[in-house]
């Protein structure tokens, strides 16, 4: 390459390092007069420890290594040698400069560790020289890291096999130079048209040049190509380039920007392209721009065309444009719900403080207080399911509903469902009929669970059935499925409203004469149960007061299963002798804690009632109770720390601790079993439910 000294001769050089090394008088096998001069390197050669060095100490290197290293020491020309089968590297002054960083911790290390990051590049090379075959290498490009970055570099080399005395090759002799500069000057000089193209086909957006008045392509890049499909376009006319872009008006554009000499500016316009051989049409957006060449006379020579592909630009404004829909949709929607359930929780809130209301004013009559009982007590178990429902839902929403499956006959599912739903249906005097048919059905399923998706749809069909209708529920099996139908000949449901009837809070607009309650929660619970069971539920309408048709399908259970006794959908407990506790009941909610103070004592318990953690710890080393009900969300010491110091007292290693919480999640339950309770009591506590707690208890002997 011009302006670069080609390498000297290597038999040259080693004959004359031989010669003056035969004139040398105390020339012998174990003199270093070899390391003589050599500027710093042959200094760093004499001072350096060769211990850890493939090729040893110098006193112990072969007659024509020394031959060699004497002679690149002494030469002005970058030199290396590598030698031995682990190809231990050694150099001159002159090498060092190209070594870079890399000098002076190259010396006496392996080729392979000093040029890693080339290694591979060169390993051809250095092979062939082994094997006994000198190679040239002009201006070979390699990627250095001589300064602790990558860099371009460029080198003319030689790569020489080295005999020893024997004749064999024992190393590889390189005698090269670093042509870089030569070369990136080279293509300094050549770079501006290159760098123009360089530039052009790289670019994020597309570019084109068309030339003459029926515009050809001249030049496109990459960009370019990806818009219009990878087809062969340059030489060619655009209307013959890109015949399926007629009619959409950019061939007229172009004439226009040529004629007039005046750009052109669109913005996300459509453009359907054909981008595939024989395939679809397929729909683009771009921004672009028409822009006239002129030559030196200012004479229009064609066009310039660039802009970019903004197809998932405009794609994430059109979803963004419905996520803020969905988001104003499900925001009403939570509005709605938010007022709904405020209006639900008044319903059965109003009936009851009227019962307080008139049980103040009754003077205690029985037969009054009797009556009111029943209906608070109708009111309460309502404001129950409705927070029930909720938590359900929740649960769900976050994956931790328990479903807990056991192979049960779908005909005991279905009459635990009639017998929860019959007195709504009763109430509103509907014709109901049940058909289940004789066969057994078998599933795997919660029997609880899969009863509250069969009790909701009648329920849901009884609600909004006018008096006196017709609601009947089918079951049957097809192939591998059982099918749950439920139909009703009620206000029915509007088509629109049949897409979105099993989404949270949805409610069917029926209007107000037909309102009658309810969270829009009780379907989308239905099918969230449902999907939980591998099944599947849909819905059904003519229309407005037209009926509704729900159709539950599920998967059978596997005929070789072995089937177990039919469940007892509603187990009864039995009856306990009453028995007298002392209990022990910790709230900060002073009218709770004392309306199960008065039912105990009624049950002729022993109950004492505080309202912190600290005061119950004491109180309790005095009372010593067989069952403390402790409230976990207290303010100062809660209710897990104060089971936890209970459980510390030997004293009440016994007593029976249960946990009351509106919280009622398995992962609520985990914690507080860690925390030392017994049970968990999910508020409000059913009286039922903790009288048969009790009755499990035995009273401590004191």
């Amino acid at each position: 390459m011009s302006g670069s000294r080609p390498p000297p001769s290597f038999l040259y050089l080693a004959r004359q390092s031989f010669l003056k090394m035969n004139n040398n008088n105390n020339h012998n096998a174990a003199s270093l007069s070899f390391l003589s001069g050599g500027g710093a390197v042959g200094a760093l050669m004499r001072a350096y420890d060769w211990s850890t060095s493939p090729l040893g100490h110098p006193e112990t290197w072969p007659q024509s290594l020394r031959t060699v290293v004497g002679l690149l020491l002494n030469s002005k020309y970058p030199m290396f040698v590598a030698w031995g089968p682990e190809l231990g590297f050694l150099y001159n002054d002159s090498y060092a400069e190209i070594l870079g960083a890399k000098h002076p911790r190259a010396l006496g290390r392996r080729f392979k560790e000093i040029w890693s990051e080339v290694w591979k590049d060169l390993l051809p090379s250095i092979e062939r020289a082994l094997a006994g075959e000198a190679t040239y290498h002009e201006n070979l490009p390699l990627v250095t890291q001589r300064r602790g970055y990558d860099e371009p570099t460029w080198f003319t080399f030689s790569y020489s096999p080295v005999r020893d005395e024997n004749g064999n090759v024992a190393g590889m002799y390189c005698a090269c130079v670093e042509t870089t500069r030569q070369v990136l000057a080279e293509t300094y000089r050549n770079a501006e048209n290159e760098r123009f193209r360089t530039l052009f086909a790289q670019a994020p957006g597309f570019m084109a040049i068309l030339r003459g008045r029926d515009f050809v392509f001249e030049l496109i890049n990459h960009a370019f190509y990806q818009l219009v499909g990878h087809r062969d376009i340059i030489g060619k006319p655009v209307r013959e380039a890109l015949p399926e872009v007629a009619g959409q008006g950019f061939y007229e554009l172009l004439d226009l920007v040529y004629t007039s000499g005046e750009s052109f500016v669109g913005r996300a316009l459509p453009i359907k392209l054909q981008r595939e051989p024989n395939g679809p049409l397929e729909e683009r957006f771009v921004d672009f721009v028409y822009q006239p060449i002129r030559d030196a006379r200012g004479d229009i020579t064609g066009i310039f065309a660039e802009g970019s592909d903004v197809t998932e630009r405009k794609q994430a404004e059109e979803e963004l444009r419905q996520l803020a829909a969905d988001l104003s949709q499900a925001n009403q929607r939570q509005s709605e719900f938010l007022a709904t359930l405020a209006h639900e929780l008044r319903n059965p809130l109003a009936p009851i403080r009227t019962g307080l209301d008139l049980m103040r004013v009754s003077g205690g009559n029985p037969a009054t207080v009797a009556k009111i009982r029943d209906m608070m007590e109708r009111q309460a178990d309502h404001l129950v399911h409705l927070v029930d429902d909720l938590l359900d839902l929740a649960r769900i929403s976050t994956g931790k509903i328990a479903i807990k499956k056991d192979r049960v006959l779908l005909k005991d599912v279905v009459l635990h469902a009639v017998e929860m739903t019959l007195p709504a249906i009763q109430a509103k005097h509907h014709d109901f009929s049940v058909q289940v048919p004789d066969e057994p059905i078998w599933l795997d399923a919660d029997v609880n669970r899969l009863a509250q998706v069969i009790g909701n749809i009648l329920a849901n069909a009884a609600k909004y059935t006018p008096d006196n209708g017709k609601i009947d529920l089918a079951v049957r099996q097809e192939d591998s499925e059982a099918v749950i139908a439920v139909t009703d000949n009620g206000i029915g449901i509007p088509a629109d409203s049949l897409l979105h009837i099993f989404e949270i809070f949805t409610q069917v607009g029926h209007g107000m004469d037909h309102s009658q309650g309810g969270l829009g929660i009780g379907l989308s619970l239905v099918k969230r149960l449902t999907e939980k069971h591998g099944g599947t539920v849909t819905a059904f309408s003519a229309g407005p007061n037209q009926g509704s048709n729900f159709m539950v399908r599920l998967p059978v259970a596997q005929p070789e299963a072995a089937g177990p006794t039919e469940v007892n959908a509603k187990a009864e407990m039995a009856p306990v002798a009453p028995r007298s506790l002392r209990i022990l009941i910790v709230d900060d909610n002073q009218d709770a804690a004392e309306s199960t103070k008065q039912l105990l004592k009624i049950q002729g318990h022993t109950v004492e009632t505080v309202h912190d953690g600290k005061a119950a710890l004491e109180l309790a080393e005095q009372l010593l109770p067989d069952l403390a009900l402790l409230d976990l969300g207290m303010p100062g010491m809660n209710g897990f720390e104060l089971a936890m110091a209970l459980r510390q007292l030997p004293q009440l290693q016994s007593t029976y601790l249960a946990a009351v919480t509106g919280w009622g999640s398995q992962e609520d339950r985990e914690r507080t079993r860690d925390a030392g309770f017994d049970h968990h009591l999910t508020k409000p506590v059913d009286f039922q439910t903790l009288d048969r707690l009790i009755s499990g208890i035995q009273p401590q002997s004191k």
